[in-house]
């Protein structure tokens, strides 16, 4: 029995290990759980092999105990399975046609952009005809309307405030931004800072010049994450101008000083 406990308390110090470095990188709860319950089933593990021997048993008796043993088995594994954090496959997909809408829009707009074309030419057509028929007395013919430009988005992020707001923070969510960075006491892995006061210390013109060109700003003391290039230079090809202005703008509100944001520092 000593034993047994000996390498339980062996398998609860492992665990508070793993869960203190799971804590220390910021992970969610679920996984500091997991690591713990990784830990534990070693030591059940260690347990068993040194468990005695099970006694010698008819073939009917070692059937049932094997069956037992695997019907046990099963079970643990899928409750156990069950109660973990799940992938969830719509909540992935949600965010990729997000990600690909600008796409779709460009592709909507070019069509609309002829049909524009398309409109102001056929009036220029009718303004012609018109001026022929007054010149022998005849009667204007209405002119054509013109064709209202498509809505979407992107006439949202050039109204309101609000609306820029919006799609700035929808824009930190579709990036996954909070993968690095931490702000509103959400997210953030420490491979970048925490952003609770960036806008006082960088324009939102500054914000747009770091989010498209990385190698911009340095973070006080984040040489290393600097050098090695954590934050990608990728945004500016999956975000159109106003998409990140909207984005830098929308991090431009945050103000607040209680928070230690690392002083940016201009590199180029």
């Amino acid at each position: 029995m000593g034993n047994i406990f000996k390498k339980l308390g062996v398998g609860l110090v492992v665990g508070g290990v793993l869960v203190g470095v799971a804590r220390s990188q910021e992970l969610p709860f679920d996984f500091q759980l997991l690591f713990l319950i990784i830990a534990l089933i070693g030591a059940v593990l260690f347990m068993l092999l040194d468990a005695p021997s099970i006694g010698v048993m008819s073939g009917r008796k070692s059937l049932a105990a094997v069956a037992v043993f695997w019907v046990l088995l099963i079970t643990v594994c899928f409750v156990g399975a069950s109660s973990l954090p799940q992938f969830d496959p719509e909540d992935e997909r949600a965010k990729i046609t997000k990600l690909l809408e600008r796409e779709r829009e460009k592709s909507e707009q070019g069509k609309t952009e002829k049909l524009l074309a398309l409109a102001k030419s056929l009036d220029e057509q009718v303004k012609k005809l018109e001026d022929r028929l007054k010149g022998v007395g005849g009667e204007a013919i209405p002119a054509v309307a013109p064709i209202p430009p498509a809505g979407g988005r992107r006439a949202a992020v050039a109204g309101g405030e609000d609306d820029v707001m919006k799609v700035g923070e929808e824009q930190w969510q579709l990036q996954e931004c909070y993968n690095c960075h931490k702000l509103r006491g959400e997210g953030g892995k420490k491979r970048g800072p925490e952003l609770d006061n960036i806008g006082s210390l960088l324009t939102v013109e500054e914000i747009q010049q770091k989010i498209a060109d990385p190698k911009s700003f340095m973070a006080e003391g984040y040489d290393k994450e600097y050098a090695k290039g954590i934050m990608p230079n990728k945004f500016k090809d999956l975000m159109d101008p106003k998409e990140m202005l909207a984005l830098a703008t929308w991090l431009g509100s945050f103000k607040n000083a209680s928070v230690n944001t690392p002083k940016p520092i201009k590199k180029s």
